[in-house]
């Protein structure tokens, strides 16, 4: 009786090694939100441990438009990355200037409230606890917000002279991980410093 031999059945999908750049973008993310973990954390310990004010009741107020500008930018700029997906660089360079411009609005209201609690309110960084672990948290979420918009200025001045396209759909959508992960921090941010911090 003849047998046969037997062969190694290939699998649906193949095993692909994981892309550098994903990779890399995941270990950067993982790395950032230990840190904001730590500043998150001081925040919350040493609220209310002040023994002389400002409070964050009596100076913060909630910046809810510019926080929306900032969270619905994530949608803008998932449009941009279809967009330059399906060849559309038009629409892709549209989405993605929205998406900065809904950026620099949020930065423009960290600064304006800044500049609120500086000049009216008197609160620095070393007013009190609840100033330098303030500043100390929405700074580092703000300098994340400034290293995103100047990758996609870069990515937009290229776009603009014709030397992004759509071959390079892999590359925005790893740069736009960076961005959706500064969105999603703010929501953290957000919560801790407005929310709880000024019940």
């Amino acid at each position: 009786m003849a047998t046969v031999p037997l062969q190694h059945a290939k699998s649906d999908a193949e095993w692909r090694q994981p892309s550098r750049g994903v990779v890399a973008m995941a270990s950067l993310i993982t790395a950032e939100s230990a840190i904001f973990t730590i500043f998150v954390t001081a925040y919350l310990y040493n609220l209310g441990r002040d023994v002389s004010g400002p409070t964050p009741k009596q100076v913060l107020e909630v910046p809810w438009f510019y926080s929306v500008c900032l969270l619905s930018s994530s949608g803008f700029i998932v449009l941009a990355e279809h967009a330059i997906e399906h060849a559309r660089m038009g629409a892709f360079r549209l989405w993605w200037a929205v998406t900065i411009l809904l950026g620099l609005i949020f930065l423009y209201g960290t600064g304006a409230e800044w500049h609120k609690l500086i000049v009216h309110d008197h609160l620095t960084i070393s007013t009190n606890l609840f100033g330098t672990t303030y500043y100390s948290l929405v700074g580092l979420h703000a300098s994340h917000v400034v290293v995103g918009l100047l990758m996609m200025l870069v990515v937009l001045a290229f776009a603009l002279t014709r030397h992004v396209r759509p071959e390079h759909a892999y590359r925005i959508k790893v740069l736009a991980l960076y961005w959706h992960f500064v969105d999603a921090v703010w929501v953290v941010v957000f919560t801790v410093v407005y929310l709880v911090g000024r019940s």
